[in-house]
């Protein structure tokens, strides 16, 4: 067993992040203004940059929107709006473009962050406030949706599968709440768990999460090999990362090396660009201090994993219903994959359909969609949900064996049902302890749409797991398989 931390697919899988090396001057990613450079400009300075994935150059938010047609989406109206996202890993920073009072919606802080006491929701880590920012936002895809954020990873990157199985849950029970409208869930962490889907308690919840009316968008993880859990449900959208090379030339488009390809038995669903892409930096956070060098133009972080590729059609799947409200997951699922652009080798492992294309996508009639696999119980183990990941303790105590994160006996049969039915959670008890609040807080600004959409955080008091290391934080930093921060 390994002693590390949950692995994200930036791996849980969040399917990881892989930074840049250098960070020459760039002009700023932002809004309908944003530019670029020129070819031969950028050629010059980029040409050898990025040469482990074989990018030439860094892709601006803007190109990746008319790679994926989202700004003829947009310019028809299916901007997001009415959708809101949730979006499940280490929280999120009200950096510039991500600051709109009426953009974020905080659900509760499950990390263990919030326990060490740290403010709710804040990304110190700076995974989430990435995503975010390809997701929603200004320069975003989906740029009149909301983000619901969902804080599990702490500062470290540290996070127990336990935490997103109780974040899918709430998402799902919380999803109509007055003045919320949760369509998509955007899921960048995975496990490299071996049990089969039909048993398996992540898996069930994201499938939960589907038959309750949520597209769950899970990034398809950084192996080069099999899916990542949840990715390997066959209900949800498994998203592999696409390098798009040089941005205006489809021929030279393919499978970033590090996407998992998946087996015969469950392949990626589809694709979306997800080498050296440009997303907002979370100041100070862990990852922007670890490197200096993948910031650019000073407010832009470079990255590349499957978790860019998962937020790039989280935000797609957030304007097709913007415009199309009446969709089920299913047809959503069937609508973006038949009309998905295959490679110039269509033959290429792990591409799936192709690479998303948001303007046939809304082209296409409705389909007769219904999706009919076998459904998971949600009966298994939730250790062998772990993988080979597992929190550590400064000292070398591991969480492991069938107790949740606050140690309290994991009961699949009691679970299971209640996630399928949306009722997991009693106020802010989840698998018989407290781990949030039980409301939204009545604060904000008078007047906004969001006013009290804060949910209230609370200590936990009945964790039995070392209750020593929620407040001396003394848990192991993550590690990350098949991708690095350099």
């Amino acid at each position: 067993m390994g002693r590390a931390t949950v692995v994200w697919a930036t791996v849980l899988i969040l399917a990881s992040l892989v930074l840049g090396l250098t960070a020459p001057t760039a002009s700023a990613d932002r809004g309908r203004g944003e530019s670029g450079w020129s070819e031969s400009d950028s050629r010059q300075r980029w040409g050898n940059e990025f040469r482990t994935w074989g990018t030439v150059r860094p892709i601006l938010r803007r190109e990746i929107r008319d790679i994926v047609r989202s700004d003829w989406a947009e310019r028809r109206d299916a901007d997001g709006a009415g959708i809101d996202v949730a979006l499940i890993d280490t929280g999120i920073a009200p950096v510039d473009g991500l600051d709109d009072p009426d953009l974020i919606v905080n659900g509760p802080d499950l990390s263990l962050d919030r326990q060490a006491g740290m403010p709710a929701g804040l990304d110190a880590y700076g995974h989430g406030t990435h995503m975010a920012s390809i997701i929603g936002g200004e320069g975003g895809m989906a740029r009149a949706a909301r983000i619901v954020n969902l804080k599990v990873g702490a500062s470290d990157g540290a996070v127990d599968v336990s935490q997103m199985i109780a974040a899918v849950d709430w998402a799902v029970q919380h999803r109509r709440d007055p003045g919320l409208n949760i369509r998509v869930l955007s899921l960048s962490g995975g496990t490299d768990a071996t049990q089969s889907y039909l048993v398996d308690p992540l898996a069930h919840a994201v499938e939960s999460a589907w038959r309750n009316g949520i597209v769950v968008v899970a990034a398809a993880g950084n192996s080069a090999g099999p899916l990542a859990d949840p990715a390997v449900d066959p209900y949800v959208l498994s998203v592999g990362a696409a390098d798009m090379r040089v941005p205006g030339d489809r021929s030279d488009d393919v499978v970033a090396s590090f996407s998992a390809l998946g087996t015969p038995e469950r392949g990626v669903d589809l694709i979306a660009p997800g080498v050296s892409v440009l997303g907002l930096r979370a100041p100070g956070s862990a990852v922007d201090l670890a490197n200096p060098t993948a910031v650019v133009a000073g407010s832009l972080f470079r990255g590349s994993g499957t978790s860019q590729a998962a937020a790039v059609v989280a935000g797609a799947a957030a304007q097709l219903l913007s415009d199309r409200p009446e969709l089920t997951p299913d047809q959503v699922k069937a609508l973006l994959t038949s009309t998905a652009r295959p490679l110039s080798d269509p033959t290429a492992p792990g591409q799936g359909a192709g690479i998303i294309d948001l303007r046939s996508a809304l082209r296409a009639p409705t389909p007769a969609a219904v999706q009919s696999h076998p459904p998971s119980t949600g009966t298994g183990s939730i250790e062998a949900a772990r993988g080979g990941e597992h929190l550590v303790a400064a000292d070398g105590t591991v969480l492991e064996g069938e107790i949740d994160l606050q140690g309290a006996p994991w009961d699949p049969a009691k679970w299971a049902p209640r996630s399928a039915a949306g009722t997991a959670w009693d106020g802010g008890i989840w698998n018989g302890n407290v781990w949030a609040g039980s409301s939204w807080e009545g604060l904000g600004v008078s007047g906004s749409p969001l006013q009290g959409h804060t949910w209230r955080s609370e200590v936990w008091t009945g964790h039995t797991w070392r209750a020593d290391l929620w407040l001396g934080h003394t848990w192991r930093g993550h590690t990350w398989r098949d991708g690095t921060w350099e």
